[in-house]
């Protein structure tokens, strides 16, 4: 049987959001998880062909001024209709840095990935505030978590 593929987005600008983003990675990549591929790209590499392969995403963003990345929209423009009739149902989960709530940033991923019909496997994991060490261990486990549950045929 052939492994799963879980594809990892995420827009990285600066060492603490590369800091989350090699997290998330290393926790989709887990030794003990068999059965799953991770790819990881940022969302300028990213096409719908990667998406069209993908058994399940994993998002990541930065708030910039309230809203999601340039970088991240800019995906999302490329690859939308695309994959519109193409990956219904697939199964995602954000996560997002944010320096304020996070509010905005999340209205506008769900917004899209809504029109998507894409389905979200927990609520987004939101980084807020100052940036902090645990946000780490956070992202590790939101990517280990959404590789086992591939690997484990839960979604």
């Amino acid at each position: 049987m052939a492994n799963k593929k879980l594809l990892i987005v995420a827009h990285a600008p600066s060492p603490n959001t590369k800091a989350l983003f090699d997290a998330v990675l290393r926790g989709a990549g887990n030794p003990a998880i068999e059965g799953v591929d991770v790819t990881a790209k940022n969302p300028f590499e990213t096409g719908p062909q990667d998406v069209q392969a993908a058994n399940a995403i994993i998002l990541g963003t930065t708030e910039n001024l309230g809203y999601m990345s340039g970088a991240l929209k800019d995906f999302f423009d490329r690859v939308y209709y695309p994959c519109l009739e193409r990956t219904q149902g697939l199964p995602y989960v954000l996560y997002i840095r944010a320096g304020h709530d996070g509010t905005g940033t999340r209205r506008g991923v769900e917004t899209i990935v809504t029109g998507l019909r894409w389905r979200a496997v927990q609520d987004p994991l939101i980084c807020r505030g100052d940036y902090d060490e645990k946000f780490v261990a956070q992202c590790e486990e939101l990517g280990m978590l959404m590789a086992a549950g591939l690997e484990a045929g839960v979604f």
